[in-house]
């Protein structure tokens, strides 16, 4: 048992010095320029932010939260209409800290602890889930295609990941944002009774088909708020509002560096729709995640220094992700919850 805990610390300090290495010898796309990685430069540039603008940054980060939280709402307001937000931003707080310490797994903390909270079906809150990120994917579509179409630099200052962004992502953004738009209109117009009805034809034991078809209704029942057009009105606003806030709060950072300063909004949708690109999709030549894409499109398109870029992609990603992790851990402890199951839940919810 004791090996076990061991193994498993080791694991998780393991990875967190990889990660940190990782943001501090940033990046395959910029590799040759990284020998001569100037250390006092990027050392220099965190003396010098001014934390005025990075307060500001870290209040709308963390307002972005209870965004989320109200969005939420709205989905599962055709089962409970009267849904706690407190109870729904408890559990937005936890479940994006466990997505931070866990990784991928820990996407499934939140809606299982929205459902526990609510008494609602785990597969329906997996749907409300899956529809928050198709909104969220739609917005980031938005502004990726308003990047492409105002941004051209000279593709000889550009890696090969770079040019591939630019060669294919417009190609790209037409089919998932398509993708997006055939899957919202068919949450909005077939009926899950249609569905069973092509479900039971399937040649599977019974007992197998009565279970699909209950998941099926469960998971219908998250997405019942895309059959109301008022919800789909909603939903719309809050994710503008939303991201409204997430720009503003780039911007913030942007204004925490001198030499950043006088980026314009259009820069700033010009690098957060690359940034989200390239955290979605594995970029050849870059990769993915916030601190790798960030750092190249600051050093390829804005003609930043590599140790500046790593440093505002460094402040991003504390920013972003890693700010909620004190409030999620205080909560979660108010709420008496064990991390360790919390860490396994992917594992039990995939095993019904």
């Amino acid at each position: 048992m004791g090996d076990s805990i061991s193994n498993s610390s080791f694991r998780k300090l393991a990875i967190w010095v990889v990660v940190i290495a990782g943001c501090f010898f940033l990046l395959p796309a910029v590799g040759e320029r990284l020998k001569s990685f100037d250390r006092e430069l990027f050392f220099a540039t965190f003396r010098s932010l001014d934390w005025r603008w990075v307060s500001a940054s870290w209040a709308l980060a963390l307002s972005t939260y209870g965004g989320r939280a109200l969005r939420w709402q709205v989905m599962i307001a055709p089962q409970r209409p009267n849904a706690s937000f407190w109870k729904i931003f408890v559990a937005t707080a936890i479940g994006f800290t466990a997505l931070v310490l866990f990784g991928r797994p820990g996407e499934v903390v939140r809606p299982y602890l929205i459902a526990k909270a609510e008494n609602l079906t785990f597969s329906s809150q997996l749907a409300a889930w899956f529809l928050e990120r198709v909104y969220d994917l739609l917005i980031v579509l938005i502004i990726f295609g308003v990047a492409l179409s105002t941004f051209a630099p000279p593709e000889a200052t550009l890696s090969r990941g770079m040019q591939w962004v630019f060669h294919t992502g417009g190609e790209v953004v037409l089919v998932l944002s398509s993708l997006c738009f055939v899957f919202l209109l068919t949450a909005r117009w077939i009926s899950p009774v249609w569905l069973e009805s092509h479900l039971v034809r399937l040649p599977l034991p019974h007992l197998l088909k009565a279970k699909l078809v209950e998941l099926l209704h469960s998971f219908w029942a998250g997405m019942e708020s895309c059959r109301s057009t008022k919800a789909v009105v909603q939903l719309v606003f809050y994710t503008l509002v939303e991201w409204s806030i997430i720009v503003g709060c780039y911007q913030c950072l942007f204004q925490a560096f001198s030499f950043s300063r006088h980026f314009t909004t259009l820069d700033i949708f010009v690098f957060l729709g690359f940034v989200a690109f390239g955290s979605i999709v594995q970029v050849p030549g870059i990769g993915g995640g916030v601190q790798v894409v960030a750092t190249a499109v600051l050093n390829e398109l804005f003609l930043v220094p590599v140790e500046q870029a790593a440093s505002v992609a460094i402040l991003i990603w504390a920013t972003t992700w890693v700010l909620i992790v004190p409030f999620g851990l205080v909560l979660a402890m108010q709420e008496g919850l064990q991390w360790r199951n919390l860490k396994h839940l992917d594992k039990e919810k995939s095993n019904p």
